[in-house]
């Protein structure tokens, strides 16, 4: 069976008419052949929308005794047991009355949903768990009774109830939300303009944000990557140097001017080291954006430009907000910078917006070229230097008349040597030098225009230019490469103090953590794999993703955790350094996995450490309190057996009423033994009739002497709809725990008087009585207080009462006895049609 859908009303305020398009959505599904049912309707004496619920089927609702007052709930057995395709339940956020099913009726609502039932509820936006600040900061008034947000962002459709605030104060006005007498306090109190603006508002952006979500996940599932300009998003570019403060201050101040808009720092953390980023700055600028009501993201890529243009497409961004570059004119030589490259390659969907700051050309900390990863441009323009570059010198040395010498000639040949190291690595370099000694050797040296040298000192210059230009581009080579072995190590510090902290904050969600691994690494879809064996198939433990990745096979990048388990990637192939970034996360994972794990454990075994409480418990009852009566039974049989002793009539009787006695106790145990497995089992089945109290209860008082027990059972009670044969258990259950704690010669008072459609029976004793913190734990099985006598029970049976009285929709609750003891009160439903009549308080003593 499926799970119900959840369709929801949302108001700014009361009165918008909520209630009223709910009804309507229901004719509606009537009309269409829908069993649509009225769980529960508030309509607060309101004409119109009283009118809507004509035609419609109302459940019965369940009534409630609390504090001498009758309240009516939502019946949810009712509506199990009707079973309707769509079931309607007002005002989701209530907070039901103590002695319900539920707490909340939200958490109703949710056993109707697992039920496959379709609600339809309503809710008003100051009811939501995460705006009870802003409300109260708005209205003044804190509401008590709210609903988590979880719960609403789960429903399949949330429809916005809207109404202009001048348009509901009218409303307000012609009485049609509140009675006369309280129009006016209402209309100057939390009805006013601003509130009624105020609270508008606060119900359309968390609607739009609701609408977001759904535009995500379309876009995601369709594979939409151009900017959808629904609403402003801006993307802040942060370096990790000091200007970042200055643009997510700019950024905010741009979304002021538009409501809604939205605001997404992002640092990328590039393995080139062209960012020389500090961890405090980022963590400041974390804080700030933050505190501003934007979030904070950290991405990887090796290409910053690219990056950004791609995290910013993802998020549907509409705009970019950059700073102007900290390098100095000379570094222009390396590159248009990344402010140029994103403006360039931004499109038509998205706006950059370049801001000034303190630090434009101070300069950066490291130069762009030294720690850059070689890309093809860089390789291409490295041979080039280093191949042709010679070739282009040779012929303008060679076109001037005087030439600069041939020590000069080495110089400028040298010089080639090491752009082209810095440029395209050791390869070109070395190229470079090759060429450039056959070049000098070819027409700088005498004889030219041959491969010949006549001068031995020419010989050692060549081989010296040729020695200085292999060393000076091996040096340069390996400092390019440990720059960017330790920027590529800075770079993953950076991702791995992230992740720590993280751990620290006490981040442990599944998803939340593979979504941080596909969010840096810039990937579609991450799944965490696993299986039993090497010949089991995959199962998905967690995704993330519009992409579902059932084997390691099918992902791009694969990351074995342990011999079972693997974390799957897909979007693109990851360089081979990113992994080690990668085996972190992928740990982190494992380790969040078991733990989740481990919390289901040790719930399960906190279950099993409850259940094997009371087969200890039961095992002390078996062992004593049921062994006692079966060891007189048979002391008193043997005793009878005996030929060696002749019993007199008198003995005899006495034997046989020790065995009856004992059997009747035994019975009694395990009576209530086997009530209590029905009742943790569910198998009670109440068989609910009209009955009268007063041929029940004195039935109940069989097992207990006659003059222990003060009755008052008034024969004007209404009748109560009961199954008799639970009815007469509970109450001698009760009966007999009072009669056993009472003092002797105390008999313990049993009364019945009728409150309301309720019907209250009272056993109350002079005994001990029971802490306020201790009544609760009173109704446990296996509980016994105080310093009951062995073989007074096994502690089940007020556990075995409260159960019976609440299969029948009963309450059963203890309260203190004035002038000492305890009072056990027993609620029941009196019969409709059965008026109750004011019953004759004179106690009447059984005789």
């Amino acid at each position: 069976m499926g799970r119900g859908k959840l369709r929801i009303y949302l108001g700014a305020a009361p009165g918008v008419g909520k209630t009223y398009a709910m009804l309507s959505e229901a004719h509606r599904r009537v009309e269409r052949g829908t069993d649509c049912v009225v769980a529960f309707v508030e309509h607060h004496d309101r004409p119109r929308t009283e009118v809507m619920l004509h035609g419609l089927e109302e459940l019965h609702r369940r009534e409630i005794e609390y504090r001498g007052s009758a309240f009516t709930e939502m019946d949810v057995d009712a509506v199990l047991e009707r079973r309707p395709a769509v079931a309607l339940v007002d005002e989701l956020a209530h907070t039901n009355v103590p002695g319900s099913r539920n707490a909340k009726r939200w958490q109703d609502v949710e056993e109707l949903l697992q039920a496959g039932i379709d609600v339809v509820s309503t809710v008003n936006i100051q009811h939501l768990e995460s705006l009870g600040d802003v409300v109260e900061s708005i209205t003044g008034i804190r509401q008590r009774e709210t609903v988590p947000d979880e719960v609403v962002r789960r429903a399949d459709q949330i429809e916005l109830v809207d109404m202009s605030p001048q348009a509901l104060r009218r409303r307000m006005a012609h009485g049609n939300i509140y009675k006369p007498d309280k129009v006016d306090a209402s209309l100057s109190n939390y009805f006013r303009p601003g509130n009624l603006t105020a609270l508008r508002e606060l119900a359309l952006l968390w609607v739009a944000d609701r609408v977001d979500e759904y535009l995500q996940q379309y876009r995601g599932e369709h594979n939409i990557r151009s900017t959808w300009q629904a609403r402003e998003r801006i993307v802040v570019g942060l370096t990790g140097g000091p200007e970042g403060r200055t643009l997510i201050r700019r950024a905010s101040r741009m979304a002021a001017k538009g409501s809604g808009s939205e605001i997404l720092a992002v640092y990328i953390a590039r393995s080139d080291g062209l960012t020389s980023a500090s961890p405090k700055e980022l963590a400041v600028q974390r804080t700030l954006v933050e505190d501003l009501g934007g979030t904070f993201h950290h991405v990887i890529g090796d290409d910053v430009p690219s990056a950004l243009l791609e995290f910013a497409r993802g998020v549907n961004a509409t705009q970019i907000v950059l700073g102007s570059s900290r390098r100095k004119a000379w570094q222009y030589i390396f590159g248009p910078g990344v402010g140029a490259t994103v403006a360039r390659d931004s499109g038509p969907d998205l706006d950059v917006h370049i801001v000034t700051h303190d630090e434009v050309a101070k300069g950066r900390g490291l130069p762009v070229a030294r720690g850059a990863r070689l890309g093809r441009a860089r390789i291409v323009s490295g041979w080039l230097v280093g191949v042709a570059a010679p070739v282009l010198l040779s012929l303008l040395l060679t076109s001037l008349e005087n030439g600069p010498g041939l020590a000069n000639d080495v110089l400028l040949f040298l010089f080639l040597t090491v752009v082209a190291a810095l440029l395209g690595g050791l390869r070109p370099a070395l190229a470079s030098a090759a060429v450039g000694s056959l070049l000098l050797n070819y027409y700088f040296t005498p004889p030219t225009h041959t491969l010949t040298i006549s001068d031995p000192k020419n010989i050692v210059a060549i081989v010296i230019y040729f020695a200085v230009a292999v060393s000076v581009a091996s040096v340069v080579d390996l400092a390019a490469r440990r720059t960017h072995q330790a920027a590529r190590l800075r770079a993953e510090s950076e991702i791995l103090s992230f992740l720590a902290g993280s751990v620290l904050r006490g981040e442990t969600a599944l998803d939340a953590l593979l979504e941080r691994v596909r969010e840096t690494f810039g990937m579609e879809s991450v799944a965490l794999l696993e299986r039993a064996s090497d010949v089991e198939p995959w199962t998905r433990a967690a995704s993330v993703g519009p992409r579902q990745l059932d084997r390691p096979e099918d992902a791009d990048v694969e990351m074995p955790v342990g011999d079972h388990m693997a974390l799957a990637l897909s979007g693109r192939v990851l360089p081979a350094e990113d992994r080690r970034v990668l085996g972190a996360f992928a740990a982190q994972a494992a380790v969040v996995l078991d733990r989740q794990r481990l919390v289901g454990e040790a719930e399960g075994a906190r279950k099993l450490a409850e259940g094997n409480r009371i087969r200890t418990a039961l095992l002390a009852a078996v062992s004593h309190d049921l062994r006692t009566p079966l060891s007189a039974i048979k002391a008193a049989v043997t005793s009878l057996r005996a030929d060696d002793v002749a019993w007199s009539e008198a003995d005899e009787a006495e034997l046989l009423a020790g065995i009856e006695e004992g059997a009747d106790r035994l019975g009694h145990l395990i009576g209530n033994l086997l009530d209590m497995s029905r009742l943790q089992t569910g198998t009670v089945t109440p068989l609910i009739r009209e009955t009268d109290l007063d041929e029940v209860v004195p039935m109940a008082l069989v097992g207990v002497p006659a003059d222990s027990v003060g009755l008052d059972i008034p024969e004007s009670l209404p009748m109560v709809a009961v199954d008799r044969g639970l009815l007469e258990r509970a109450v001698a259950n009760i009966v007999e725990n009072a009669v056993k704690y009472s003092p002797d010669g105390t008999p313990v008072c049993v009364a019945a008087s009728a409150l309301g459609d309720r019907v209250e029976l009272r056993v109350a004793d002079r005994g001990p009585g029971v802490p306020d913190d201790e009544k609760s734990r009173i109704f446990e099985p296996f509980q016994r207080y105080g310093d009951a006598p062995r073989g007074a029970g096994v502690g089940l049976g007020l556990a075995v009462a409260r159960g019976f009285v609440e299969c029948m929709g009963g309450t059963l609750e203890a309260e203190d006895t004035p002038g000492g003891g305890m009072t056990m009160v027993l609620t029941l439903k009196a019969v409709h049609g059965h008026g109750p009549v004011r019953p004759d308080l004179t106690a009447r003593v059984a005789s």
